[in-house]
């Protein structure tokens, strides 16, 4: 079977590409994991260690041939703001929750969670359901591509300390 253990980055390949994959933003920070491009063809990401995998970019598979890699559009809440100032705020309470947040200009996109949304609505922000590829912050201690994977299920108010590896909420 066809191995891919490379990336090209987006801009750092021509743009030809035998195949494609769509993928989520779960399926786009892995090491190994069998795939099935969008014309049928059947290779093994294989890397050395867990990488992300950006819209864009390329694998190399194990005969030299390019697939390229699409973000797929995924069920979001888009969440706007009268101000720069209250999108901050708005900011700091979805990143004091730990949640995978993606900043774009005007907006903050975040995955579907209703919960989240009333909590949004009651700060006082704007929450539209859409649909769009998600490619969230990285964070502070993403260590250059690995993402912090921590959800919560919307009954954690973090009234209360919190820590992790690293980094704590006080």
């Amino acid at each position: 079977m066809l191995r891919a253990s490379e990336i090209r980055r987006k801009g750092e390949w021509d743009g030809i590409a035998v195949d494609t994959v769509v993928l989520g933003y779960d399926d786009r920070y892995r090491r190994r994991m069998a795939m099935t491009g969008t014309g049928g063809l059947a290779f093994v990401l294989d890397m050395p260690k867990a990488a992300v995998l950006a819209d864009g970019d390329a694998l190399v598979l194990s005969d030299g041939r390019l697939v390229a890699v699409k973000a797929a559009a995924e069920p979001l809440l888009e969440i706007t703001c009268a101000d720069p100032v209250h999108l901050a705020k708005v900011a700091w309470h979805l990143g004091n929750r730990h949640l995978p947040t993606q900043i774009d200009g005007q907006r903050i996109l975040i995955r579907e969670d209703h919960v989240i949304a009333d909590m949004v609505r009651g700060l006082g922000a704007d929450v539209k359901h859409i649909d769009a590829p998600f490619t969230p912050e990285g964070g502070a201690y993403s260590g250059g591509g690995h993402h912090h994977h921590h959800h919560h299920d919307g009954n954690d108010d973090h009234d209360h300390p919190h820590h992790h590896a690293g980094h704590h909420h006080g």
